[in-house]
């Protein structure tokens, strides 16, 4: 017969990794992910502390230095008009480019933020209600297919043309633009996220967690902001992180497309449109800006992607 171990004998274990230990450590897993979560910080603190270090107006007129040519275009073209105080040349007023996409990446930025806030804050609100209240669920979700069904871009395109003088003399050409925008993108990006909170809500609430809130008499309100919110937060995060690329998309097709801030007011959409009519001749113009569009929503996507599969755990450690 086999002695019983000591206690001496029995080796401590680890303390147990909490959740968001285990989703780093997953996240971390992901290349891509990390890769992106790099470049994007990067993009963000360029263009948050750049303009403070660049020191230049990106609204200052300078005709003598206008039309200038990167200064690296000097390689195979030595006749090449460049200046080495503005590294990615000047446009046809002079203005620098440098200057103005830091500062139109603070714009785009911010609107992709806000616009994202306002959406997810929506799309969550209508999922879980709709998830919740069976009574409630034929109305919202046919209010979310009726959005899905309207065609977005000239939705937008009326809107804009409808409420931007008025914001626009309540709050200014700038912040009546802005609230315009985010406005208009937040209120028609927010059915996908409705939909997945709704679906994993209608999931929980035949768990076993819940059955017992309900039978000890927790209200609904209780029920929603401890019990549901906290489960359906992985798809909540994932949403909102794609909600900053639909967002920065649609501004800068808006702003392409001449519906977006007034022309002294640089984003990133504002500089393709000003660069279109003399892409043959300078096409790092176009190049520019929308290098950044494609960087930014690429990282942002490979970041969604990076936290879809460490928050979700029939797929981690893929």
């Amino acid at each position: 017969m086999t002695e019983p171990l000591s206690m001496d004998a029995v080796e401590p274990t680890a303390p147990p990794k909490s959740q968001w230990a285990d989703v780093w450590a997953q996240f971390k897993a992901h290349r891509g992910a990390m890769i992106a979560s790099a470049l994007l910080a990067v993009i963000v603190a360029a263009v948050l502390i750049g303009p403070w270090l660049w020191g230049i107006d990106p609204t200052k007129l300078d005709i003598r230095a206008k039309d200038m040519r990167p200064i690296f275009t000097v390689l195979w073209d030595g006749d090449a008009k460049v200046g080495w105080n503005h590294p990615l040349g000047t446009d046809n007023l002079g203005r620098d480019l440098l200057a103005r996409l830091l500062s139109g990446g603070q714009i785009s930025l911010a609107v992709g933020m806000a616009a994202m806030v306002l959406s997810v804050v929506l799309g969550t609100l209508i999922g879980v209600l709709a998830g919740y209240f069976k009574f409630l669920d034929g109305i919202l979700m046919r209010l979310t297919d009726l959005f899905l069904a309207l065609p977005l871009l000239p939705l937008l395109l009326v809107a804009v043309l409808l409420f931007r003088d008025r914001l626009s003399a309540t709050f200014g050409p700038e912040g009546g633009t802005f609230i315009l925008i985010v406005t208009l993108v937040g209120v028609t990006s927010w059915m996908q996220t409705a939909r997945i909170v709704r679906g994993d809500v209608l999931a929980l609430k035949e768990r076993e967690f819940i059955l017992a809130a309900r039978s000890i008499g927790t209200s609904p309100a209780k029920m929603i902001t401890r019990h549901l919110l906290p489960n359906v937060m992985s798809p909540i995060m994932v949403s909102a992180t794609l909600g900053i690329a639909t967002a920065i998309i649609t501004e800068s097709a808006l702003s392409f497309l001449g519906f977006g801030f007034p022309p002294d007011f640089p984003t990133w959409g504002k500089l393709l449109f000003d660069s279109v009519d003399r892409m043959e001749l300078y096409p790092e113009r176009v190049i520019w800006p929308g290098l950044m569009i494609s960087l930014t929503v690429l990282s942002v996507n490979y970041v969604g992607d990076g936290l879809r599969d460490a928050l979700d755990p029939r797929i981690r450690g893929r």
